[in-house]
């Protein structure tokens, strides 16, 4: 027993020491020399080398094919910064918030940066006694408005956020004989505000906006060819007329120059859909969409909410942040600003509303409400105009109207595709949209019922005064 037990101890003793540790040597430099030397591995090496080279050309070659057949990507428009977004037009300084003047407006930057404005256009603000052209001096800011430090201080503060700003220089916007007084006074007039762009220009202004720019071109040509050359030094000329015909606002923006052209065309057929896209579709095939500029209310001309009632709002703030060119809102139609009669009638300004978080009840509770409704549907369709290539500068197809309803295609190279419709009428609308440009089914991005989900373009279905905007990828 004592043996046996002696004999495991050993045992396991022997099975804890370390063993010897097996050395196992490769071939030596020399060996190697002498194996790479040999004919069999001269041949192998060539072969793999050989081998490795065609299979990189090959990947290199199927790259290349597949560059070769794919689609080239169309080349992006030569924009500007007017393009890019909507204008916001404060046409009244003293109405737009509580300190009523330009300060006032710097306070509300912030805001018209969230709502993705690219340009804010002042005024005008200078002082300019009605119809009285000696009493006009361009270049001083009236009181009623604010100062001159204040207005830098405003340019400044929009910078900073990406918004440019444009000044309203209209010589005589408080009269009743003309934005240019009378015929004998447009030379003169012209003359002196040469020297006020350069000085406005100082100022850091981003362009300027002129009312009745056809009588002055018409006019004093050679002025008007000075005049747009100091303002076309890298900031932009908006012109104003109340033309409202389509072959009428072509033949101006042919004559003026001017890089955008605002008019009443869009108002020209009150609720007719087809005299609607008659006039886009007539302006969009005779000129740059990047020169063309769509407002439906004025300056002094009353808001969507006045001029198409309350309840077709979201459906013109869609319709114009959707067609081929740049939108001109005035202020207060983000959240549907409503006009009284008496203000529509003394050429007046609606003083704008800002909510707070006050608790309200009733029916201010519920106007609250709707003016926050409509401010993030503005919000919503200005962001994804912005950032998506069909909507910014894609083009623009009809696929239907008629005198109540309109819808179109905006599409860009590879990009998705965007149908926007309408319907102006009192009851349902049933639109059966098809063609080889469009598919059977397509996403709801926005509508002013704020309803979503997919729907057939066959069978598309809008509620009375209804809008909305459908997504579809590239086809390719």
């Amino acid at each position: 027993m004592t043996v046996h037990l002696r004999h495991s101890w050993r045992t396991q003793r022997n099975r804890m020491r370390p063993r010897p540790m097996v050395k196992f040597t490769g071939l030596n430099k020399e060996e190697l020399l002498r194996v790479a030397g040999t004919p069999g591995w001269v041949r192998t090496r060539w072969s793999l080398l050989v081998v490795f080279w065609l299979g990189w050309l090959g990947m290199l070659g199927g790259a290349v094919l597949i560059v070769l057949q794919a689609p080239r990507c169309r080349d992006l428009p030569s924009s500007s910064w007017w393009n890019e977004g909507p204008m916001y037009q404060i046409g009244d300084i003293k109405v737009f918030s509580a300190p009523m003047d330009l300060k006032g407006v710097e306070q509300k930057v912030g805001r018209l940066s969230q709502m993705k404005v690219k340009g804010l256009l002042i005024g005008p603000i200078h002082v300019a006694p009605a119809d009285d052209a000696v009493g006009l001096r361009f270049e001083e800011v009236s009181s009623e408005s604010g100062t001159l430090d204040q207005f830098k201080d405003l340019v400044h503060a929009a910078h900073k956020k990406g918004i440019s700003v444009v000044l309203d220089l209209t010589p005589n916007y408080r009269g009743s004989s003309g934005p240019w007084f009378s015929n004998t006074s447009v030379t003169n007039v012209a003359e002196r505000l040469k020297s006020a762009l350069v000085f406005w220009m100082k100022q850091g202004v981003d362009g300027v906006q002129l009312s009745g720019v056809e009588r002055v071109a018409a006019m004093a040509p050679s002025l008007w060819t000075d005049i747009r050359a100091i303002v076309h030094n890298g900031t932009v000329l908006i012109g104003v007329t109340e033309r409202s015909a389509a072959e009428d606002v072509s033949v101006l923006l042919n004559s003026t120059g001017v890089d955008l052209l605002v008019s009443g065309v869009l108002r020209a057929g009150g609720r007719d859909a087809a005299e609607l896209a008659e006039s886009v579709q007539l302006l969009y095939s005779s000129h740059s969409q990047l020169g063309l500029a769509w407002r439906l209310a004025g300056r002094a001309g009353g808001h969507l909410a006045s001029l198409g009632g309350p309840a077709l709002v979201k459906l013109h703030q869609l319709l114009l942040l959707t067609l081929p060119g740049t939108p001109v809102f005035n202020y207060g139609d983000e959240i549907g600003l409503r006009d009284e009669p008496f203000v529509l009638k003394d050429n007046a300004f609606p003083k704008m509303l800002w909510d707070s978080d006050e608790e309200l009840n009733g029916t201010l509770k519920e106007k609250r409400a709707e003016r926050l409704s409509c401010l993030r549907f503005f919000s919503a369709a200005s962001e994804l105009r912005a950032k998506e290539r069909s909507l910014l500068f894609g083009d623009f197809l009809l696929l239907s109207n008629s005198s109540s309803f309109l819808a179109y295609l905006r599409t860009w190279d590879q990009s998705e595709r965007y149908v926007a419709a309408f319907n102006w009428a009192g009851q349902e609308a049933r639109l059966q949209l098809g063609g080889a440009a469009l598919p059977r089914k397509a996403e709801v991005v926005l509508r002013t019922d704020g309803s979503g989900g997919v729907v057939d373009l066959t069978e598309l279905r809008l509620g009375p005064g209804q809008a909305a905007l459908l997504r579809f990828p590239y086809p390719g």
